[in-house]
């Protein structure tokens, strides 16, 4: 649905930051592509785009892509800006280049949602998801578009029924410059974990879409020309297991009419290994990976943050579980948790070999506003504000600069050239094998699908292949698999890869932030001026 009963007709310019160079975002990767510029279309913007009233005229601009011009700005009668907190310091960039211009200027998303007072110079501050209050904003710029005199706070207490969320606005997007399409089935998950703030914003009870809307948003997505892999953002696919065994039938349906055209991968809690009926659904609807919340493998720690449902199956019997069904596990650890010792480091990187996990997600631990575990070292006085010369605001029990050091020094071994292909290695032989064996489609035989592949193909073989500086462990586990004719295989792990190994390298001599969530705000990795 759309926002209706609205005559006055507005000129709305949505702008997405574009983000602070992090381990998730894969920047390393794109130079090695066919023009990606971006990870992932911005979900909430795009909704909000979809959802203002019809004859509103739209622009959508990420800045990952491209800045907002002038002329945007010119065009423009008001500005909408979403985002999370690692885009705070441009966020707050793009208002104030939409104030020289004197365009009001509204937020919405996770960030503003949880930290209100982040944002002083935004003039309308939507807090919490769609519903009554984005009617409200709506009405208000349709009145007047001009800023108001001070800054309005406008909080959901209604919202609305995501089985009414419209397709977001997807054709706003430059679709094929993404690493990955996205799409959302559910909000919200029933555990709460100490350090996570998704029951605070979005509640314990996963609300959902129907799987007729999920089947609409990837026709929409394949029709805008996305091809290779979407992503469910949901909080956890699992988190109403009842409504996840009813969507994968549609799934399965859909791979099987459209010919597996996409990848699909998802997050979800690790014990979703105990449910072997969903993981053989999950891989014949084509899950190749399944982003999993580990955060360590000390269970002393997992009881501490409340994260027991981890150990309701051993964890590496819970990844070579998934690993059977096909699916690839990506895995979130945190560091300078309350339980870590000198000795956590080793620990850490001895799970790293054992698991044969080529890509997790290692941050130091932050406290994120309304989080159980913010309530309890705000409590304890452990909560350290304003420092941007620190890579996390919690005052650990260990020395912050040993903390630090042992991240350093596990970012560097984890992802050695040798050790990470290694571990690619057996996805190769093992996860990867197990896959579900579909057909070669029409638009996988396309030439413009096979131009695609060889230009990746150039650019790895290159960039990597001649003048990288490991290009020997490369090609150790290259020429097997074109020997194979996997070169999927070969162009996804080599793709990761590269970004892995230098950001790794980066982050090993101080040069990239610690957690995704830390107080330094470094520069960005495309500027937006």
């Amino acid at each position: 649905m759309r926002a209706e009963g609205i005559e006055t007709v507005r000129r709305i310019l949505c702008v997405f930051p574009r983000y602070t160079s992090s381990f998730g975002t894969f920047e390393y990767s794109y130079p090695l592509t066919d023009g990606v510029q971006a990870f992932m279309p911005p979900q909430g913007l795009l909704l909000i785009a979809a959802y203002l009233p019809d004859n509103w005229p739209v622009r959508f601009v990420d800045e990952n892509i491209r800045p907002a011009t002038r002329e945007d700005f010119e065009w423009a009668e008001a500005v909408f800006v979403s985002g999370m907190h690692i885009q705070r310091q441009q966020m707050n960039d793009i208002c104030r280049r939409a104030h020289a211009f004197e365009l009001a200027v509204a937020i919405g998303g996770p960030s503003v949602s949880a930290c209100p007072d982040y944002y002083p110079s935004f003039d309308y501050l939507h807090v919490g998801e769609l519903g009554d209050a984005t009617d409200d904003l709506i009405a208000r710029l349709a009145r007047d578009p001009s800023r108001p005199d001070r800054q309005i706070v406008l909080k959901t207490k209604d919202r609305l029924d995501m089985t009414r969320f419209p397709i977001p606005a997807y054709e706003l997007a430059e679709v094929k410059r993404y690493f990955l399409g996205s799409i959302q089935y559910s909000s919200g998950c029933p555990y709460q974990c100490e350090f996570c703030d998704i029951p605070g914003l979005y509640g314990r009870n996963p609300r959902l879409k129907t799987p007729q809307q999920i089947i609409a948003e990837l026709d929409k997505l394949l029709e805008c020309g996305v091809m290779g892999s979407v992503y469910f953002v949901d909080d956890n696919f699992i988190g109403n297991r009842k409504a996840a065994v009813d969507l994968l039938p549609h799934l399965i349906e859909w791979q099987k009419k459209t010919g597996y055209v996409m990848r699909l991968a998802c997050e979800a809690t690790l014990n979703i290994a105990k449910r072997p009926e969903i993981l053989e659904k999950m891989r014949e609807a084509f899950f190749v990976t399944i982003f999993c919340g580990i955060e360590t493998p000390d269970p002393d720690a997992l009881k501490a943050m409340h994260k027991d449902h981890n150990m309701m199956v051993p964890i590496l019997e819970g990844v070579h579980t998934i690993n059977s069904y096909g699916m690839e596990v990506v895995s979130g650890i945190i560091m300078g948790l309350d339980t870590d010792k000198p000795e956590t480091g080793d620990a850490l990187l001895a799970f790293v070999e054992e698991s044969r996990i080529p890509l997790l997600t290692i941050n130091l631990l932050q406290a994120l506003p309304k989080t159980p575990l913010w309530d309890r070292l705000e409590r304890e006085n452990r909560l350290i504000h304003d420092d941007e010369t620190r890579d996390s605001n919690v005052d650990f029990l260990m020395p912050y600069d040993q903390v630090v050091s042992s991240w350093r020094k596990c970012m560097e071994i984890a992802y050695q050239p040798a050790r990470l292909y290694a571990r690619y290695q057996h996805q190769c032989d093992y996860t990867y094998a197990n896959r579900l064996k579909v057909p070669v489609s029409a638009a996988q035989k396309s030439w413009s699908n096979i131009k695609r592949g060889l230009i990746m193909l150039s650019k790895i073989f290159w960039k990597v292949g001649v003048l990288g500086d490991y290009r020997k462990v490369f090609w150790r586990f290259a020429l097997p698999r074109l020997r194979k004719g996997d070169i999927e295989g070969l162009i996804s792990s080599a793709l990761i890869a590269h970004h892995l190994i230098m950001f790794a390298r980066a982050a090993s001599v101080g040069q990239q932030n610690a957690s995704n969530y830390s107080l330094r705000l470094r520069e960005a990795s495309v500027p937006a001026e």
